[in-house]
C-alpha cells in the first residue's frame, strides 16, 4: 500500500473538480487498493476506515493528524488561521460559512469527530505539519498558525509525537489514519509555490468576509 519512493502522481489521475475550495473531493486509486481523500483548507476528514490516505499540500497552512491507535480512528484538518484577530493577542472566532479555516473551529471538528467515531483522548497520537513562511513580507502567518496549535494541544494535555514545521518551502502530505503513517515532501518547483499565490488571496477574503449566517523522496514520519 505503500507509495513508491520518488514517483511522482500522474497528472492523468483524477483531481478536485471545481474551485480550489470547493471541499473534499477523493477518487479511488487502482494501483495501491485505496482511496484518497483530498483536503482542502478549511476541510476535517475523520474515518475509521483502512483504506483511505488523506492527502493536503500545505503553505503557511497548518495540518494537525491524529488518531485513537486502539480503535484505528483518526482524521486530519487544514488550518489556515488560528482566528480572526480583533482585540490585543486575543482571537475572534469567525462567523458562517467560513468558519472552517480557522483553527479555533478546526481542532475541535477534528477531536470531536474522532470522539463520536468510538475514539478516547487517553489513546490519541497527533502529528503536526505546514506552517511555513512562504508568503513573503508582512505578518508570519505560518508561525503564528504554528503557535496556535502548540498552545491548543497544551492546554488539551495533549502530547506532540511527530512534527515537521516551519521554513519557507510548502509541503505534501500523505497521511493513513489506520497506521499512523505519515509520507511528507517538501515542494521547490516553481509550479508547486503557487500555493502562496493561492493562501494569500483567500486569507484576505476570508478576513474581510462579513458573513452572518523536481523529484523529492518522500520521508516517513
Amino acid at each position: 500500500m505503500d507509495f513508491k519512493l520518488g514517483i511522482r502522481r500522474s497528472d492523468s489521475e483524477p483531481k478536485q473538480s471545481g474551485g480550489v475550495y470547493d471541499g473534499i473531493g477523493r477518487y479511488y486509486d487502482h494501483v495501491h487498493e485505496v482511496t484518497v481523500i483530498k483536503l482542502l483548507t478549511g476541510d476535517c476528514y475523520v474515518t475509521d476506515r483502512s483504506d483511505e490516505v488523506l492527502v493536503t499540500i500545505l503553505g503557511s497552512c497548518v495540518s494537525v493528524c491524529a488518531r485513537d491507535v486502539e480503535a484505528k480512528i483518526g482524521g486530519m484538518n487544514h488550518i489556515l488561521l488560528p482566528g480572526e484577530r480583533k482585540e490585543g493577542d486575543n482571537y475572534r472566532p469567525a462567523v458562517g460559512e467560513y468558519e472552517m479555516r480557522f483553527g479555533v473551529y478546526a481542532m475541535e471538528e477534528l477531536f470531536n469527530g474522532i470522539y463520536k467515531l468510538g475514539g478516547r483522548k487517553k489513546n490519541l497520537e497527533v502529528k503536526v505539519f505546514g506552517g511555513a513562511n512562504v508568503l513573503g513580507r508582512g505578518p508570519m502567518i505560518g508561525d503564528k498558525n504554528i503557535d496556535f496549535v502548540r498552545e491548543f494541544l497544551d492546554k488539551e494535555g495533549m502530547k506532540i509525537k511527530s512534527i515537521d514545521v516551519g521554513g519557507v518551502e510548502p509541503r505534501r502530505l500523505h497521511y493513513y489514519p489506520d497506521e499512523g503513517r505519515v509520507m511528507l515532501r517538501k515542494l521547490h518547483r516553481l509550479g508547486d509555490m503557487q500555493v502562496a499565490d493561492v493562501e494569500r488571496d483567500y486569507a484576505k477574503d476570508l478576513l474581510t468576509h462579513k458573513d452572518d449566517s523536481d523529484i523529492e523522496l518522500f520521508g516517513d514520519f
